[in-house]
């Protein structure tokens, strides 16, 4: 499970919102909006309660079918989709990247039962910027809300530190297998890969909260990649991460 002192984005309502385009010169502080798909109405209902119990988030519709989540993304365009991506037989992790291609401002974070290696890989290839387990307490499950709400990637604990022990095993690279990055960007990456969140970054390696965004924004450049989550799953498939994860 999510390391509640170590993995996740500090409690705070969101400013400005998502539409970041029309909001910022307003500067209005608006609660997260969240959609809950889950093909079980107990597990909607009970992760309602979590939600709308902090204030600082919205539950904004259910939904119980793949035909349900698309149409209610669609409507509602939330801050975060908290996703069982196997709700029925058309459901998978591909329709991690149909809703994304609705709303591409939609941060997923996939709520499900499975914790194997190739469901949460697979998962993060989609889109997802965040993967917990059913069995994550309530506190575990908002703070996650709230990691994928400001942009950062989460990962269950659990399968963080298991991934970190199969990828840690067998012989070790000679080289560092992103040498265009600087030692401080590497640092910074290791974190990254073990699912830590920016704030936990600034806190273990002693910087500002605007250093760390600043070298995550150089690695993704560096790296070639979109976001944070695509740079989690790059490292971890090149085997970093373990170190940290396993503090």
């Amino acid at each position: 499970m999510i390391d509640s002192a170590r993995h996740t984005a500090p409690h705070h309502r969101r400013t400005t919102g998502r539409r970041e385009g029309t909001m910022n010169q307003h500067r209005i502080t608006t609660p997260l909006t969240v959609l809950l798909a889950d093909a079980q109405p107990a597990v909607r209902q009970g992760v309602r309660s979590m939600v709308e119990a902090t204030g600082a988030a919205t539950v904004v519709d259910e939904a119980g079918t793949t035909g349900e989540v698309l149409a209610a993304t669609s409507r509602h365009r939330p801050d975060v989709l908290v996703l069982d991506p196997h709700l029925d037989e058309a459901a998978g992790m591909r329709m991690i990247s149909q809703i994304l291609r609705l709303t591409p401002e939609t941060g997923v974070l996939v709520f499900s039962t499975l914790d194997d290696d190739k469901a949460v890989a697979a998962a993060f290839h989609a889109g997802a910027r965040g993967y917990l387990v059913k069995r994550a307490t309530a506190d575990q499950i908002v703070r996650g809300i709230h990691a994928v709400g400001a942009g950062e990637a989460i990962l269950d604990r659990t399968i963080a530190a298991r991934l970190g022990t199969l990828i840690g095993t067998g012989p070790r690279p000679r080289s560092y297998p992103f040498p265009q990055l600087s030692i401080r960007e590497r640092e910074v990456l290791e974190h990254l890969a073990a699912g830590r969140s920016n704030t936990v970054i600034a806190r273990e390696l002693a910087l500002a909260s605007k250093t760390v965004s600043n070298r995550i924004s150089h690695i993704l450049g560096k790296l070639g990649v979109a976001d944070r989550a695509q740079a989690l799953v790059l490292a971890r498939d090149a085997g970093l991460g373990h170190a940290a994860a396993a503090r």
